[in-house]
């Protein structure tokens, strides 16, 4: 059985004579609100193990989304369908997602065996964006965990769109379900900034871009805050917000373009570390590490980023917040 297989055979015993079988998988679960990217992301993502022979399936749990642009392996729509679902009991878009995830949630085995015939693929799940389902349920959760009790290794690729930088509420916010999805999924954690290459579509960010992936100080955040009138009224509980989002000190972002083969090799490589996958299957990170200009470990890599794709910060490489 060769490395690249992404498969291991372990054997436990259920008893004085009786031994199973039981195949790790190794994957990726796509989460994130609507709009920042993750059917591009998985996407991307299963091109790029194609091209370095890693065997990759995807796995739609999206029951409402009719364009797909990957290739499915296995789509919740063989299930359920959200359309049918709305019709059939007069719900609204958000009333027929919840009432497809309850049923998938009821109907797990289903997603075990469809997965298990995938042989050992590297595996991406697709989720729905809907923040209810983080937030307000633990229907996701509950679908993640029978799934590592089958001996599923995952990863929770949490992504958000890199805009939200230039907004301070708006990355407060993002922060906040952020947190709150790594607490409610329990699983290792990638933390995304998708779209980076659009970064200052709308202008320059007020900070250097490390400022916002490493969420090691929000006091500059907070300051910008404070300045809008609006956001006046709320101060207290920003403080608020900003005190627990730094006492937890979990988060962290790598930055995304997809169509960079950099900042996906870097994606890739943290995701392979956190789900066990790099320490199996050498052989293809030898490859990962072999073709990328930047690796992991690079201390200039926020350097790089920034003169690549944010312009007003070319000439202020070694500049701090101001």
């Amino acid at each position: 059985m060769r490395l690249d297989d992404v498969v291991e055979w372990q054997f436990w015993k259920l008893g004085k004579n009786w031994t199973t079988l039981i195949m790790v998988m190794f994957g990726q679960v796509v989460v994130g609100p609507p709009g920042s990217g993750k059917s591009t992301y998985c996407t991307g993502m299963q091109q790029f193990y194609k091209a370095v022979g890693r065997q990759c399936a995807v796995v739609n749990l999206d029951p409402a989304n009719e364009n797909i642009p990957y290739d499915v392996a296995v789509d919740i729509k063989e299930l359920v369908k959200s359309s049918v679902a709305a019709e059939e009991h007069g719900l609204g878009p958000n009333g027929s997602l919840m009432y497809c995830m309850e049923v998938l949630e009821a109907n797990t085995e289903w997603l075990i065996q469809k997965t298990r015939a995938l042989k050992g693929q590297y595996l991406i799940f697709d989720f729905p964006g809907q923040v209810e389902l983080f937030t307000h349920t633990t229907i996701v959760r509950s679908i993640v965990q029978t799934l590592v009790k089958h001996d599923y290794r995952l990863t929770a690729v949490n992504l958000v769109d890199s805009h939200y930088c230039s907004d301070p509420g708006k990355y407060i916010s993002a922060l906040m379900l952020s947190l709150t999805t790594m607490l409610q999924l329990e699983l290792p954690h990638v933390n995304i900034f998708s779209k980076i290459d659009i970064v200052e579509k709308d202008g320059p960010l007020d900070f250097p871009l490390e400022t916002f992936t490493e969420v090691a100080d929000l006091g500059y955040i907070l300051d910008r805050l404070k300045a809008q009138p609006r956001a006046q009224r709320f101060a207290k509980l920003n403080v608020a917000i900003a005190d627990v989002l730094e006492s937890y000190n979990f988060l962290h972002f790598l930055p995304l373009n997809i169509e960079d083969k950099d900042t996906l090799v870097r994606v890739a490589n943290e995701i392979d570390k956190s789900n066990g996958y790099t320490f199996g299957h050498m052989d293809i990170q030898k490859f990962l590490y072999a073709h990328s200009s930047v690796h992991a470990t690079n201390p200039d890599w926020d350097i790089t980023i920034r003169e690549r794709y944010m312009e007003e910060f070319k000439d202020r490489s070694e500049d701090g917040p101001s």
